[in-house]
């Protein structure tokens, strides 16, 4: 992997070095990797991104990572584009197998159906060699949470009018073609 590969945010650990009993390990993105995600994330500004996680080996070659994981973010609020400050405070609870192991497929019953429980278990997560990037997982999680349509406090739409359907009928582009005809 070269430099230009590496995610905004990453922490390479080696499977080999992890052992059943869990490892605490704490996460915290320095500045340049704070732009870098904001960047990567289309926010204005990460001030913050942490996490604190315990990690172990899962079955024979997987890995299960908890904790939390911790932002502070400022995004343009989607009515005036002022900024607005936003902090995400996520449990992480992740299961990682390699690619192709049998723990990643979904089960089928006879019929070649797959069963799917909404309350279950996620499937885990694949990565592929020997290396898993836990800041790449941390960013994602981060990311999963952040507000797609952040809104300042108290701002609303201004101005906004609702049409009438005359005004959708002469917006309708084929109105004017059926006026067309018409007039053969």
């Amino acid at each position: 992997m070269t430099a230009s590969d590496r995610p905004p945010f990453s922490y390479p650990v080696k499977i080999a070095n992890l052992s059943a009993n869990a490892v605490d390990v704490r996460l915290a993105a320095d500045e340049r990797e704070c732009a870098a995600v904001a960047a990567t994330w289309d926010v204005l500004a990460v001030k913050d991104l942490s996490a604190e996680l315990h990690m172990a080996r899962w079955k024979k070659d997987g890995v299960k990572i908890r904790g939390h994981v911790k932002a502070h973010i400022v995004q343009a609020c989607v009515v005036t584009l002022e900024p607005v400050e936003s902090f995400i405070d996520e449990p992480l609870d992740v299961v990682l197998v390699p690619e192709g192991s049998r723990l990643a497929r979904i089960a089928a019953n006879d019929s070649g159906e797959m069963i799917l429980s909404p309350e279950g278990p996620d499937l885990p997560d694949t990565f592929v060699g020997d290396t898993i990037d836990v800041g790449d997982v941390v960013a994602e999680h981060a990311a999963l949470a952040i507000d797609p349509y952040p809104r300042k406090e108290g701002a609303v739409f201004s101005g906004h009018i609702e049409s009438t359907q005359a005004d959708d009928e002469r917006r309708n582009p084929f109105a004017a073609l059926k006026a067309l005809k018409k007039d053969e």
